[in-house]
């Protein structure tokens, strides 16, 4: 009696964990869906305006329209991906590269770059590094007003540089590695 009792408890237990088993894998395969589906809804407005006719904008145009200056990003980037709903905007270039601007800034970049656009900002930047003695990772990016001079990055510190020198991309170096 007692090894049935014994048996029985185990069996629950194994009942149990093999439901809580069978839930986590149910809410990848959801999350894997989630994923498609929102993969398929971007391509398919991208085909939507391309049959309609509507050129996809440049990355410089794009930026612009957020009050950034065009030239953040260099003039050879090989296409870049915008999730509106989630202001995600990604970057690709063809070999991780630098670019030097005429404040004697040097910006250099991976081969994707990652981050959040919003009006004047972008935040959390991944793939981008400013040359501060060392080279030092990017994390923001941001234009103060409509009107403003200056355009900073945030790259431990926050440091302003004159706007003008990154209003036209620039075509940018190949470096060996990131």
């Amino acid at each position: 009696m007692e090894k049935a009792l014994v048996k029985m408890g185990s069996l629950k237990a194994g009942s149990f964990w093999l439901s809580k088993k069978a839930k986590e894998e149910l809410n990848n395969i959801t999350q894997d869906l989630t994923t498609v589906s929102n993969v398929v809804e971007e391509k398919a407005k991208w085909i939507f305006n391309k049959l309609k006719g509507q050129p996809p904008r440049s990355l410089s145009d794009l930026l612009r329209q957020h009050n950034l200056p065009a030239g953040i990003f260099p003039q050879n980037i090989t296409g870049y991906e915008f999730d509106e709903t989630k202001s995600k905007l990604v970057v690709h270039l063809p070999f991780a590269c630098e670019v030097s601007f005429k404040d004697s800034s040097v910006i250099r970049y991976a081969t994707r770059v990652k981050c959040i656009l919003l009006r004047g900002k972008l935040m959390g930047i991944e793939g981008m590094k400013t040359k501060v003695l060392v080279w030092v990772k990017v994390t923001n990016v941001a234009v103060e007003g409509n009107k403003s001079e200056k355009v900073s990055f945030t790259a431990g510190v926050k440091k302003s540089r004159p706007v003008d020198a990154y209003v036209v991309p620039r075509e940018a170096v190949r470096v060996e590695e990131f």
